[in-house]
Formats: C-alpha cells, sequence, structure tokens
C-alpha cells in the first residue's frame, strides 16, 4: 500500500528493506530506519564490496531477494555525502 507508514512519525521507507548504493561503489541492502544529519541509518544489513566481493552485483541482489537478506552489520550510516538512489529490494 503506497503511502502507509507502518510507524507513524517516520518516514515512509521506514522499517522497510532497500538498497541503498554510495559514492565509494558500496551497495547496501538492509531495513531503511531513518535519514539524519549522519546520513541514512539501515538495519541488518548485507554489504557488497565490489573490491572483494565473488559474485557480481545483480548476482548477488539476486541471492538477497531469494534467500534472504545475509546480514554483515546490525547498524551502518551510510554517510549523507556518499549516499547514492536508494531504492526498495524487491523493486530491483
Amino acid at each position: 500500500m503506497s503511502g502507509h507508514v507502518f510507524h507513524p512519525g517516520h518516514e515512509e521507507l521506514h522499517g522497510v528493506t532497500v538498497v541503498v548504493g554510495s559514492g565509494d561503489g558500496k551497495t547496501y541492502v538492509g531495513r531503511y530506519h531513518e535519514r539524519n544529519a549522519r546520513g541514512v541509518v539501515m538495519r541488518d544489513v548485507a554489504i557488497h564490496d565490489p573490491g572483494v566481493a565473488t559474485l557480481g552485483l545483480e548476482e548477488w541482489l539476486a541471492r538477497q531477494r531469494k534467500f534472504g537478506v545475509q546480514v554483515a552489520q546490525r547498524v551502518v550510516v551510510v554517510a549523507g555525502d556518499q549516499v547514492g538512489p536508494i531504492r526498495r529490494l524487491i523493486e530491483q
């Protein structure tokens, strides 16, 4: 349901599993918590780092969708000046 906010007082994406690209080339998949002065706060996050990854980004995203998010960090803050597009994982 578009426009529905699960927790009133939060942004529409709060609690939704999203994909966030960053300026350093990493891609993050996790639950969107909020955007604040520091950047985008995410919870239960998987991280694709092209410098060390054994899978390409598209294959990695497909695995995250199929098998669930492989949590690498409980909380990540993607710095505001590094945040790329934010998309829902199910729309990838």
